[in-house]
């Protein structure tokens, strides 16, 4: 780890003029940053310490919607009554999200950032191939152990996954990012790799995350998590699933459905086929079962990772189903 200059911003104006600056990297919870300075791969020439802004930590949630300011904890989300209520799959992707050390620490803007867990990017001394890390450099994961990578999404250049949990919550229940001035739909937050699998957002110098808004619906009221891995806790997702639905007067029929999945691609996944396959149906096993082999639609996979392509309907399927059970 090399040394860098520090500064405590006093406002999050005083923050995003000096995060514009070259080589400057924004601080909150670190769990991120600290791991990828350690590995060499976050090589920060100051740290802008955003974690005292006030008014930034706040959770607003009923039936109106959502609006989480980024410095809010991923535990305080994930507890709070509001966001059990009105949209459970985010607080039950956060409870299965790392270690309650972890969820006591990370931020949720912080969460959205974090970078891809590809053993090839972050071990630049055993493998200087990643165009992540070094744009031209090669894929070490193409051709290399990929049980973990990712089969949606891909390119010649990347098939990192992303790996976070809240994220595949938030693209299915259309949350919106505030970058201050700006905003995007959490969909348009995570770019594809393409040639270009180094930048994975469209933030400009001087933006940083300032709230995640999440607009209410039904849909989202009656909504799961299901995570499928290796280990029961503190690991990432093979494949995961947010699901949410909306049933007609018979409580049958789907008015409206909303999944996004996890764990199989290089960015959160909304599954929109699967919802308009679905919707107007009676919610019956075979249907739902046929209906989410669409969730895989021109998945790509590079020989150890091909389980993800017969695993990611399965998972859609049990979860919906899972709340037809609760209807």
């Amino acid at each position: 780890m090399r040394d860098f200059s520090y500064l405590r911003a006093q406002s999050p104006d005083e923050a995003r003029r000096a995060a514009a600056l070259p080589g400057a990297m924004l601080l909150a919870g670190g769990t991120t940053l600290i791991d990828l300075a350690k590995c060499g791969v976050a090589e920060p020439d100051s740290l802008v310490d955003i974690t005292h802004l006030l008014g930034m930590d706040s959770i607003e949630a009923g039936a109106h919607g959502a609006t989480i300011g980024a410095l809010a904890k991923m535990s305080h989300v994930a507890e709070d009554a509001g966001i059990r209520e009105h949209f459970p799959a985010v607080s039950e992707a956060l409870w299965q999200a790392a270690s309650a050390q972890l969820r006591n620490m990370a931020t949720i803007g912080g969460n959205l950032m974090q970078r891809t867990r590809c053993g090839y990017f972050r071990d630049p001394a055993n493998f200087p191939a990643c165009n992540k890390r070094t744009p031209g450099s090669g894929c070490s994961a193409i051709g290399g152990v990929n049980r973990g990578h990712a089969v949606l999404g891909t390119s010649d250049a990347c098939i990192a996954i992303y790996p976070g949990d809240l994220a595949t919550a938030l693209v299915a229940f259309d949350a919106v990012v505030h970058l201050g001035d700006r905003q995007l739909t959490v969909d348009d937050f995570f770019l594809l790799p393409g040639d270009t699998p180094d930048r994975e957002h469209p933030i400009a110098p001087g933006e940083m995350i300032t709230a995640i808004s999440i607009p209410a619906s039904p849909a989202a009221r009656r909504s799961t998590y299901l995570k499928v891995r290796d280990r029961q806790s503190y690991e990432f997702a093979a494949a995961s699933a947010a699901v949410g639905i909306e049933f007609e007067a018979d409580g049958r029929t789907i008015r409206d459905l909303r999944v996004a999945l996890g764990g199989v691609a290089t960015r959160p996944w909304r599954v929109r086929a699967v919802e308009d396959a679905l919707k107007g149906k009676v919610l019956e096993a075979e249907t739902v079962r046929q209906a989410s082999l669409l969730a895989v639609e021109g998945a790509v996979d590079h020989g150890a990772n091909h389980y993800k392509i017969e695993l990611a309907p399965r998972v859609v399927a049990r979860a919906i189903l899972k709340l037809g059970d609760a209807a």
